[in-house]
């Protein structure tokens, strides 16, 4: 696409990646994505990260236009190295040879460990409070580790109140308008809460630390340019990011329970639709996933929001079926907290498959509503009665929650 003029002499030099679906090989992008490169003239014409390596010369032809015709870089600035920000590092390198080239210690490390060729690189380290002069204006960094990579960094403009804010604040949204207030805000926010969810969470603890630290900068932004997605102009908008991700990063427990379930012969199937009874009984809003039909990054948006979760799975070989077992192994990693739990299933003849849902669960810090409800074989009206009154118990467990 051709660059986009954000502020006076600042464009966006990004790419919009259409047929993005599998995000970074285990997230879903339905909507496709960006991949956002900033490129701010000036005395020093500087490039804010690049793109996937697959979009090089659209990044080059970008820059070219953004330059009057003839690209240009003088200095280039790393704010993160994961491969689909920093994929055309080595490229841009060898074709304008930059006079500084600017990332964070651990920034530092990371683009050796990626660019073997880097030793003659012009790299200069800049931790938290450094800042550099490009004419008129000035770059100061601000380090913001595991939000979400250990080298992670903001760049900020004070003179155009714009913060390049990389990974953070930003969604899987391919489309030609570059703005968040140029979309539907509850779709965004659902993007926005996606890309949490599958990405940020696990560092929810450091968002709300950086979070405050930003606070007590006392930054006057009213641009948040991340990495991905739109960006977030006027300072409402800005507030409105911010408080989004505070938001997140609390895990406040909605009135909303996801059951989480596979299925061989239908038992188990049978069995999640009663405990949906007994939870919407209890006035429970519920999403019922089936993993056979439902990928694990939507099982996990989900979850994110949700107070309750409830988990179902067959005996197989001993264990669980291969599908619940890698929602579960994906949400452990994901680290959600402050969770009513409960485990359910069925079994032919070993029924091992509840315990090791409770296992799951429990290991994550779920409060376990007991007790589960497990059949041999097929499930009678004992037991969708059984499955019903779970779910009401758990209901009732997670308004008593909510109400404390």
């Amino acid at each position: 696409m051709k660059p986009v003029e954000i502020k006076k002499d600042i464009f966006w030099v990004g790419t919009v990646d259409w047929d993005s679906r599998d995000f970074h090989g285990y997230s879903l992008s339905p909507r496709g994505t960006t991949y956002n490169a900033f490129l701010v003239l000036d005395e020093k014409v500087t490039l804010f990260d690049t793109v996937k390596s697959n979009f090089n010369e659209e990044l080059i032809c970008s820059i070219a236009q953004a330059c009057g015709g003839t690209p240009r870089i003088d200095y280039l600035v790393v704010n993160h190295l994961e491969p689909d920000h920093a994929g055309c590092l080595d490229c841009i390198v060898e074709r304008f040879h930059p006079e500084k080239i600017f990332c964070s210690p651990m920034g530092e490390k990371a683009l050796r460990s990626y660019y073997h060729n880097s030793q003659d690189w012009p790299i200069e380290i800049v931790p938290t409070g450094a800042s550099i002069s490009i004419g008129k204006r000035t770059v100061q960094f601000i380090e913001t580790r595991m939000l979400h990579w250990p080298d992670n960094m903001v760049s900020y403009i004070p003179e155009d109140k714009i913060a390049f804010c990389s990974d953070a604040f930003g969604q899987n949204w391919a489309s030609t308008e570059r703005f968040c207030d140029e979309v539907d805000r509850a779709a965004l926010h659902s993007a926005m809460a996606d890309y949490y969810a599958n990405i940020v969470l696990p560092y929810s603890a450091v968002v709300l630390k950086t979070l405050d630290a930003l606070a007590g900068m006392n930054l006057d932004i009213d641009m948040l340019c991340p990495d991905h997605g739109l960006i977030w102009r006027g300072r409402d908008d800005v507030a409105y990011a911010l408080n989004c991700y505070r938001e997140f990063a609390l895990q406040k427990p909605k009135k909303k329970a996801v059951i989480v379930y596979d299925t061989m012969w239908h038992s188990t199937e049978k069995m999640a639709r009663a405990i949906c009874d007994g939870l919407t009984e209890e006035g429970i809003s519920v999403r019922l996933m089936s993993v056979k039909h439902n990928h694990h990054s939507a099982v996990m948006r989900e979850v994110f929001d949700a107070g309750a979760v409830l988990v179902g799975s067959p005996t197989h070989n001993n264990g669980i079926l291969p599908l619940v077992a890698d929602v579960l192994t994906y949400m452990k990693g994901l680290r959600p907290q402050n969770k009513i739990g409960a485990a359910f299933g069925s079994f032919g003849w070993s029924g091992e498959c509840v315990k090791i849902l409770t296992e799951h669960l429990t290991g994550m810090g779920m409060e376990m509503v007991e007790p589960a409800v497990k059949v041999k074989n097929k499930p009678g009206h004992d037991t969708f009665q059984a499955c019903f009154e779970l779910g009401k118990k758990v209901g009732q467990a997670l308004n008593a929650k909510l109400q404390a």
